[in-house]
């Protein structure tokens, strides 16, 4: 968890697993991750002793939770998460990020309710998310699992 500057609490990423942003808060909720983000990079800069573009490679706090970490450079991205309703039906079609099944890695999915076309879009989609990853040092590569569905399978970026 992150503390939110003004006392706002702790600020959670969006894994897509989660519920839907509350009609009205959204505008709150992109001021949150904006803070964020910008605090991510502020711990690169500070931990980094190699000095050069904080942007390159994630911070050992990152890479002890890349579920977070991965799911903090997506939203701060402006890529969407999917959503769960309280009883856990997908409701939004968007990113969903899991823990991998190496330590220190993560998997995204592009999932949406039953006829949302998420399957449909998921390559361009996942493409989409490689990108924004790969410019704040994650390398995402695209895979195709059970059922033919797409993956990333995300992963600090080497040297």
């Amino acid at each position: 968890m992150t503390t939110v500057p003004d006392g706002g609490g702790t600020f959670e990423p969006a894994t897509g697993d989660g519920p839907l942003t509350p009609p009205g808060s959204a505008e709150r909720r992109a001021a949150d991750v904006r803070v964020a983000a910008e605090g991510l990079i502020q711990i690169r800069r500070l931990t980094r002793t190699s000095g050069g573009d904080p942007r390159t490679a994630p911070a050992a706090w990152e890479l002890a939770r890349p579920v977070r970490a991965v799911a903090l450079a997506l939203e701060a991205a402006g890529i969407s998460p999917s959503a769960v309703d309280t009883d856990g039906r997908r409701v939004a079609t968007g990113y969903k990020v899991r823990a991998g099944d190496r330590p220190g890695t993560a998997v995204v999915e592009w999932l949406g309710p039953p006829g949302s076309g998420a399957q449909g879009a998921e390559e361009r989609e996942l493409t989409g998310c490689a990108r924004a990853l790969a410019e704040l040092g994650w390398e995402a590569l695209l895979y195709r699992g059970p059922r033919g569905r797409r993956f990333l399978e995300v992963e600090p970026a080497g040297p």
